[in-house]
């Protein structure tokens, strides 16, 4: 997936719009009691930011498709490289601004798919957590099959990232090295001669922590056989410098009729992890996150 894109980072090509120098009213803070998430509704509907406090999260590089958080739908082999524009990049239609607690927006259609996207972002009063809710609308005059995907850029290197599955299924082996204890796969980020980027499938939940901090993204559980072709419910992707890292997730492959439209949630909760190393603290937080849901 990325060979293209690293072509364009050496090519030192700079981002139209990016979470560094993107300005103006149109970004929208949502806010709990800790943490606040930013969203910029002209430039992609991206989530440009998260922080716990003062402590930021994502990505904040200047190159191109490497910082925030973004949307794009699955299978890649449909689009290939670049992202689609009209999810991607281009202006979002805000549906509904509510002060600091939701924000509903709808991308333009893409007439290469056939498809146009919506993002509703909202926060969980009873938890604190950041909810996005996505939809993918078949505005074609056929039907289609197609699958949610988001894609996380974190911006700490040194982190750990987890979830529930057996660490002997995750594809490709030995690209990365998970290390299976208490009920989980561990993967501590480290340097190789290659981008890698792993598969699996989950148990609905993926997390990170680094500098002191807890990330869960919490969505639904797939069975092995209702992601798009070639894709997974869970991936990591990690660049051979460790300085780019992905969280991705992924929901069901749908067939949608013309006119139709799927929905697909992602839950983001942010706070002070127990430890910085695997352990039965860190599973504890997961399953009091997963059982408030």
């Amino acid at each position: 997936m990325k060979t293209l894109m690293i072509a364009a980072l050496l090519a030192g090509c700079l981002a139209s719009a990016n979470a560094s120098t993107t300005e103006g009213d149109s970004l929208f803070l949502l806010k709990s009691e800790h943490a606040s998430m930013t969203i910029d509704p002209a430039h992609g509907g991206k989530i440009l930011s998260l922080k716990y406090h003062d402590t930021e999260v994502l990505s904040q590089s200047r190159w191109p498709e490497s910082f925030g958080s973004t949307f794009w739908t699955s299978p890649q082999k449909e689009w290939n490289w670049p992202p689609v524009a009209e999810f991607d990049k281009q202006a979002y239609r805000v549906d509904q601004r509510q002060g600091t607690s939701r924000l509903v927006i709808t991308s333009p259609v893409s007439e290469r798919l056939g498809l146009s996207v919506g993002k509703d972002f909202s926060v969980d009063e009873a938890t604190g957590a950041f909810v996005a809710t996505y939809s993918i609308k078949n505005e074609g005059t056929s039907a289609r099959k197609v699958a949610p995907w988001e894609i996380t850029r974190v911006a700490n290197a040194d982190g750990l990232i987890f979830f529930s599955c057996p660490a002997d299924s995750i594809w490709p082996s030995g690209l990365m090295t998970f290390q299976p204890a208490f009920g989980a796969s561990w993967y501590t980020t480290d340097q190789a001669p290659q981008n890698r980027k792993v598969n699996a499938d989950a148990e609905g939940w993926l997390a990170y922590t680094a500098g002191g901090l807890l990330l869960v993204k919490a969505f639904q559980n797939l069975a092995a056989d209702e992601p798009a072709p070639g894709e997974a419910e869970v991936q990591v992707y990690v660049n051979r410098g460790k300085s780019y890292i992905e969280l991705e997730s992924q929901g069901a492959y749908t067939l949608l009729q013309p006119g139709q439209q799927l929905h697909w949630t992602v839950t983001w909760h942010l706070l002070p992890a127990a430890s910085s190393a695997p352990s039965e603290a860190l599973m504890n937080q997961i399953a009091h996150i997963i059982h408030k849901e």
